[in-house]
């Protein structure tokens, strides 16, 4: 029989989960605006650069960091905005044709629970195919930090750690 105080731990482990999900689907269907509401206003969106390290270096030498070193991006939601923006004008030279893109969010668990916040990793794996033949894989790891806003999680702070050192895609131009 379950705890009391596991019980519950399931059940937010669960909410977020839901969350998570629903997020990708917005992602999905390019409901980007919608999307936007889910980030909070201190939102950082960071991909820090993975390096191929060997076995005795320490793992921090393994990526670089955000706000200290050159990150694949490293964004505030002013910046993720401008993005959305651009993407949204239908001019937007890397999503013309658009994107066929799916989300898939697995394995999520929480690190860390100070009620209203929450800290979370889970992997993900980004498939984008457009015009004939250009297709993607992002795959990796991410880790979210999300705050209880009313009856809802807004996202302030995710990083996402690519399980490749070099960049395969031609561009970033589909959120993860």
């Amino acid at each position: 029989m379950l705890t009391d105080e596991r019980q519950q731990r399931l059940l937010l482990t669960a909410d977020v989960a839901d969350f998570l999900y629903a997020e990708a689907d917005l992602l999905d269907q390019r409901r980007y605006h919608e999307w936007l509401e889910l980030l909070a206003e201190d939102f950082q969106y960071s991909m820090p650069i993975r390096m191929n390290v060997s076995f005795d270096q320490p793992d921090e030498q393994e990526q670089t960091r955000a706000g200290t070193d050159i990150c694949w991006f490293d964004e505030s939601k002013e910046t993720v905005s401008l993005r959305v923006d651009q993407l949204m004008t239908g001019k937007h030279w890397a999503e013309e044709p658009v994107s066929r893109v799916s989300h898939l969010v697995t394995n999520v668990r929480l690190t860390e629970v100070a009620l209203p916040e929450v800290s979370v990793t889970c992997r993900f794996l980004v498939y984008r195919n457009r015009v004939a033949d250009e297709t993607d894989f992002l795959v990796g790891r991410r880790q979210d930090r999300l705050r209880r806003v009313e009856d809802t999680w807004q996202i302030y702070q995710r990083e996402l750690l690519l399980d490749q050192s070099v960049l395969l895609a031609k561009n970033l131009s589909t959120f993860v």
